[in-house]
């Protein structure tokens, strides 16, 4: 039997409960890892040859099991060397999350792209990698992250009232590309800024979404998992890093919820699995 949070009833995070369920087992082409906070492999399936018991591996799990002590991976990657369990932890699905946006708006050497919320986990992953990919980055922060969001690569900009014009100071022209990943209302600013809704994708604003015309990235229609065998580079040659904000034992996922919910970190918070 394994420890893993659970939750009966919708709710708060005072709903989440540890509870003991049946270990899973690794199917074909799948790992099964112990969780420390990303994972050691423990069991392999059927067909599996690139990594062997022992290996350090993050990716994602099927089901969604990240709260557990095991956990089965479909995708999953080697972590790169020089980071600890909890750093490894942080990256699957921020990398994942921002690499599909980055792919969804065509984002390549050249482009000019527009970040809003770029010093949160989604926003500082997709403007590590657009800068990677030899693109130009302005970032929407608030004044006391834009030295973080300068040793990122990008050029800050204030949000909230007369971001447009700033932003316009910055790119007399516009923009070519923008991506949401904060929501607060500002997708018909960033259509006006791009050219165009068709320019525009959101990973926070569904509902403007749908008003304005504009993607909504989600997961459920294509994880861009190439992001996770390709980050181990970009780790190891100090051109990519994301924060880990704390960490929390398991028995403190409602507390780690809480703070979650709060919504000023910077950073990932990660649960860690003794």
């Amino acid at each position: 039997m394994m420890k893993a949070v659970r939750f009966s009833r919708f709710g708060g995070p005072e709903v989440l409960e540890i509870v003991d369920l049946p270990d899973p087992h690794a199917g074909p082409g799948q790992v099964r890892i112990a969780v420390r906070a990303a994972g050691v492999v423990d069991e392999l399936g059927e067909g599996v040859a690139d990594v062997g018991l022992g290996d350090r591996v993050f990716g994602f799990s099927p089901d969604g099991a990240a709260q557990a002590e095991l956990a089965v991976l479909s995708y999953y990657a080697p972590v790169p060397p020089s980071l600890s369990f909890a750093e490894a932890a942080a990256l699957p699905a921020a990398v994942e999350t921002a690499t599909r946006a980055l792919d969804q708006l065509g984002v390549t050497g050249g482009s000019t792209v527009l970040i809003n919320g770029a010093s949160g986990s989604v926003g500082s992953a997709a403007v590590q990698l657009a800068v990677a990919r030899g693109a130009r980055v302005i970032g929407t922060a608030s004044p006391a992250n834009h030295d973080y969001l300068r040793s990122l690569g990008a050029e800050p900009a204030a949000y909230g009232e007369g971001m447009a014009g700033r932003i316009r100071a910055l790119a007399p022209g516009g923009v070519d590309l923008a991506l949401d990943a904060a929501g607060s209302d500002v997708l018909p600013e960033l259509i006006e800024l791009a050219g165009g809704p068709e320019h525009v994708v959101t990973i926070a604003d569904f509902a403007g979404a749908q008003k304005y015309g504009v993607r909504f990235s989600r997961g459920d229609t294509g994880r861009a998992v190439h992001a996770l065998a390709e980050i181990g580079e970009l780790v190891e040659s100090g051109r990519f890093s994301l924060p880990v904000a704390q960490t929390y034992p398991l028995a403190e996922v409602a507390q780690a919820h809480r703070v979650s919910e709060d919504g000023h970190v910077r950073g990932k918070l990660v649960l860690l699995v003794d």
